[in-house]
C-alpha cells in the first residue's frame, strides 16, 4: 500500500487524506505542531521543517511527498527530493514562494501582470513610486499569505508608513511593490498537471475576499467563455514552464476585459474546495493522481456550485444541511480570530436554485452580506 507524505497538516492535508481513502492510500503528515487538523485523520510526525532528523524520519515512512501549504522551506522540500519523490518539484515551490520570481516568470511567459519593482532600500521604495504611482501595495517577496505582510499606499505621503511597517524584513524576505489593479473582477483557474504532461482545469471561479481572506467562490464564474480559454492558456504555459506536478491555482484580476495574473498558489487551493461536490473529480483527488503518476479525472462541473469560507468560528449547520445540495466540511479547529475553520459548499442545478439556495441560508444564519455578492452576480 502506498503511503503518501505530506508536509503540513492543515484543512488541506486533512481533505487531501479524505479524498485519497477511496484509492487506498495511506498518509503521513508531517507539522511543526501536535495538533494540527489533518492529525485526526492520518499519523504525525511533529517536527521543524528544517530538522534533518525529522525529515529523515518522515522521508523513510513515505513513497512519495507532497505539501499542503507553500511557505514550507524550499530547501527542505529539496532535501527530501534527494530521498524521495516529491511533487510539486522544488524549483516550482521556490519560484512560488517569492512575488518578484513569480512576476517576473510571468512576464517572461508573456502573461500580463501589473507593474512591480524589488525594493531592498527606502530610496528604492521612493523611485519606485514615483513611476509605479499610487495606489500601490508594498509586500514582502516571501511569506505573506491571507493578505498578510502588505502595505497598502495610497498616496505618496503613506511611503514613510509603508516603510515603518515592513522595512525591516527587507533584508530578511526582500520587498515588491506592487501597482494597485482597479479591477471589477477576483478570479482564479484551478488547474492539474499530471507526471507525464497530461493538463487538466476546472471552469473559471470567480472569488470574493474580506480583508485578504476568501469569503466566497462561484462555479462556473459568470463570464465570457473566451476569459476561460485565456485563463486555461495562461495556466498551461505556466505549468509547463515549471514542470509543474499537481493542483495550482493561478489567481488573476479581471480589469476591463483583460486578466492580469496575481499569483501562483502552488497547491490545492481554497477557491477549488466546491470541486469536492461540484466536479466530476475533486482537486483534491486529482493532486493525489497527479504526485502517484495516476491517469486524470474528468475536471467538468456537475450543475453550479458555491462556496462559503467559515472564518473565525463555525455556524449552525442546520440550514446549509436542509438544502437539497447543501454541503458541510468542519475542519476540527478551534476557533480563533481571522481563522478559516471550515466551509460549506452549495450545489444546484441552475442559477436560479442556487440562487434561491444562497439567500435562504444567507438570510437564516445572518449571512446576507456574505451571499450577496454571489446571488448579484448569478443574476
Amino acid at each position: 500500500m502506498t503511503t503518501v507524505g505530506i508536509l503540513g497538516g492543515g484543512q488541506l492535508a486533512r481533505m487531501l487524506a479524505l479524498s485519497g481513502a477511496p484509492l487506498g492510500l495511506r498518509f503521513l503528515v508531517m507539522d511543526n505542531v501536535a495538533d494540527a487538523c489533518a492529525g485526526q485523520f492520518a499519523p504525525m510526525v511533529v517536527g521543524d521543517y528544517r530538522d534533518e532528523a525529522t525529515l529523515a524520519e518522515f522521508a523513510s515512512r513515505v513513497d512519495v511527498a507532497t505539501f499542503d501549504f507553500e511557505n514550507v522551506p524550499a530547501e527542505s522540500a529539496q532535501w527530501l527530493s534527494e530521498r524521495v519523490p516529491v511533487f510539486p518539484n522544488p524549483g516550482a515551490l521556490a519560484t512560488a514562494q517569492d512575488r518578484l520570481a513569480e512576476k517576473t516568470l510571468f512576464r517572461e511567459l508573456n502573461i500580463p501582470v501589473p507593474p512591480f519593482a524589488a525594493i531592498d532600500t527606502r530610496e528604492q521604495l521612493d523611485a519606485a513610486l514615483a513611476e509605479i504611482g499610487t495606489p500601490c501595495i508594498l509586500k514582502t517577496r516571501r511569506l505573506g499569505y491571507d493578505g498578510k505582510g502588505q502595505f497598502r499606499i495610497k498616496t505618496p505621503a503613506d511611503a514613510g508608513a509603508a516603510w515603518d511597517a515592513l522595512g525591516a524584513q527587507a533584508s530578511k524576505v526582500g520587498l515588491i511593490l506592487e501597482g494597485f489593479v482597479h479591477f471589477q473582477r477576483e478570479l482564479s483557474v484551478v488547474a492539474v498537471r499530471g507526471r507525464d504532461g497530461e493538463f487538466r482545469a476546472w471552469p473559471l471561479t470567480e472569488n470574493w475576499h474580506v480583508d485578504g481572506v476568501l469569503s466566497a467562490s462561484l462555479a462556473p464564474a459568470v463570464v465570457d467563455s473566451a476569459l476561460g480559454e485565456i485563463a486555461y492558456d495562461y495556466a498551461r504555459r505556466l505549468a509547463e514552464s515549471i514542470d509543474y506536478v499537481g493542483v495550482f491555482a493561478l489567481e488573476l484580476f479581471c480589469r476591463d476585459g483583460e486578466l492580469l495574473a496575481n499569483e501562483l498558489a502552488p497547491r490545492v487551493h481554497n477557491s477549488g474546495h466546491w470541486t469536492i461536490e461540484g466536479s466530476e473529480t475533486s482537486q483534491f483527488q486529482n493532486h493525489l493522481r497527479a504526485v502517484l503518476g495516476l491517469p486524470l479525472g474528468d475536471t467538468r462541473m456537475v450543475g453550479r456550485a458555491c462556496m462559503l469560507n467559515w472564518i473565525g468560528e463555525m455556524p449552525d449547520a442546520l440550514p446549509m444541511l436542509r438544502e437539497p445540495g447543501g454541503h458541510w466540511h468542519d475542519y476540527g479547529k478551534q476557533p480563533r480570530e481571522g481563522r478559516k475553520v471550515g466551509h460549506a459548499t452549495l450545489r444546484a442545478d441552475s442559477a436560479e436554485a442556487l440562487s434561491a439556495s444562497l439567500e435562504r441560508v444567507g438570510e437564516a444564519l445572518g449571512r446576507q452580506a456574505q451571499v450577496a455578492p454571489v446571488i448579484a452576480a448569478l443574476r
